[in-house]
């Protein structure tokens, strides 16, 4: 098979949540670990962090590749969804998995894993992992797909266990509270394995507690150390100030734009510490000049990217309650000069737009679409529920016709934001 038939035949014989939905959800481990042992268990040839939480574990994954790698460690990655090529998912060094490394392995392996069934995700993470262990990875950061406890990346036993936040997102499987939601979340401690979590949380803090303690796991939160006070775009790189218990301020540089990421950043920071400890040596130096470069250095895109200027268009991946207004919250922050705001907005059918979609400025232009897949609400759905929350605008037929609109009408001064799902970013970039 070329590689364009190896994709082909990936997403269409196989159950693919990001395209058909719950349906592709499985409720439990039993492929996954048949499929590891088909492999000669990969997932125990290499050390590992896993990341699991509702929003930020992308960026958190990203920032920590690239402070691993900038230190000399062979870095495996591993994330989802991808943007634009499948190979997205799986980078050694910043580096995507060669189309070659795809081919072969589902060649290989075709007849066999389709014997067990596995669904899209599965077998991609048997991928993952069988080139990290291949290609002999010092560490590799395993960043969960959906949940924690049932996530097909929760056959490893990780160095640490990560979990950013919990706010509300895929409630349909996860859980119809956000206590049921960070139980979910908290599946991937493992017994003794030291959990960092990042921001605290009043409704879920406890669960975590309770389950690091019936697990022996030492736990800590980055919100305990660090309190993230505030962050300034300053050309190309954004800097954020933190503030340490004892009150010494650290002014941080990264190159990921937008208010939500000083949160992620003071995760990253106590995950380092805890690396240390474990005995890799990561210089400050090196942490910092990482941050500089996490796009370069990992491939990273759609976290407040600023695509042009003049009109300034930004997109963003940001796709549930929580994240939606913590970016809209940094585009008033940022922009308070807009002439006007136009959005470009798209959505996957079963989102809670009840909640989402009040949380957008009536005083805009709105340009609504349906991201090319399956899960994709349809254009006049969208505009018409929009109306109901006093939302005026347009449907198009594409997410490109949309975005293209939006330019035509748009002035110099003007911010165009894209964004309400991950598969809406992937058509514009």
């Amino acid at each position: 098979m070329t590689y364009k038939e190896t994709i082909d035949f990936l997403y269409s014989n196989l159950p693919m949540y990001s395209r058909i939905g719950r349906a592709a959800y499985k409720k439990d481990l039993t492929n996954t670990l048949k499929l590891c042992g088909l492999l000669d268990h990969p997932e125990k040839k290499f050390k590992s962090i896993h990341i699991a939480g509702t929003n930020g574990k992308g960026s958190t994954s990203h920032m920590l590749a690239a402070i691993l790698q900038h230190a000399g460690y062979r870095t495996g990655l591993y994330t989802s969804p991808h943007l634009k090529d499948f190979r997205e998912r799986i980078r050694i060094n910043g580096q995507m998995i060669p189309q070659a490394e795809v081919v072969d392995f589902v060649e290989q392996h075709k007849e066999k894993v389709m014997k067990i069934g596995c669904s899209f995700f599965e077998w991609t993470v048997g991928l993952a992992f069988h080139y990290f262990a291949k290609n002999k990875v010092d560490i590799a950061v395993i960043e969960t797909g959906l949940g924690g406890r049932l996530d097909s990346t929760n056959v490893i036993t990780p160095l640490l266990s990560v979990i950013t936040n919990i706010s509300w997102d895929h409630a349909e499987m996860l859980g119809d509270s956000l206590k049921k939601i960070a139980a979910e979340k908290a599946g991937i401690i493992k017994p003794g394995v030291p959990v960092i979590i990042g921001e605290r949380n009043k409704e879920t803090d406890a669960v975590f507690i309770s389950k690091a303690r019936e697990l022996k796991s030492p736990i800590r939160f980055a919100s305990s150390k660090y309190r993230w006070r505030e962050t300034f775009l300053v050309g190309d790189h954004a800097e954020s100030v933190f503030e340490l218990r004892n009150k010494k301020r650290l002014m941080i540089k990264h190159d990921l734009r937008g208010v939500y990421q000083g949160a992620n950043v003071a995760t990253v920071f106590m995950v380092c510490e805890a690396l240390e400890k474990a005995g890799f040596r990561l210089p400050k130096e090196k942490i910092l000049d990482a941050l500089l470069h996490v796009r370069k250095l990992t491939g990273l895109r759609g976290r407040w990217d600023i695509m042009r200027t003049k009109p300034t268009v930004i997109a963003d991946v940001a796709h549930n309650e929580s994240g939606i207004q913590i970016t809209l919250d940094g585009l008033k922050k940022f922009f308070p000069h807009a002439t006007a705001f136009r959005f470009v907005l798209g959505f996957v059918k079963e989102k809670d737009l009840a909640k989402i979609l009040p949380l957008f400025p009536a005083k805009a232009t709105y340009y609504f679409c349906k991201p090319d897949l399956p899960r994709g609400l349809d254009a006049p759905l969208l505009l018409e529920q929009a109306k109901t929350r006093g939302l005026t605008g347009t449907a198009f037929p594409s997410v490109r016709s949309a975005y293209l609109a939006a330019l035509k009408d748009a002035g110099e001064e003007d911010v165009i934001y894209v964004g309400g799902s991950t598969f809406v970013i992937a058509e514009v970039l």
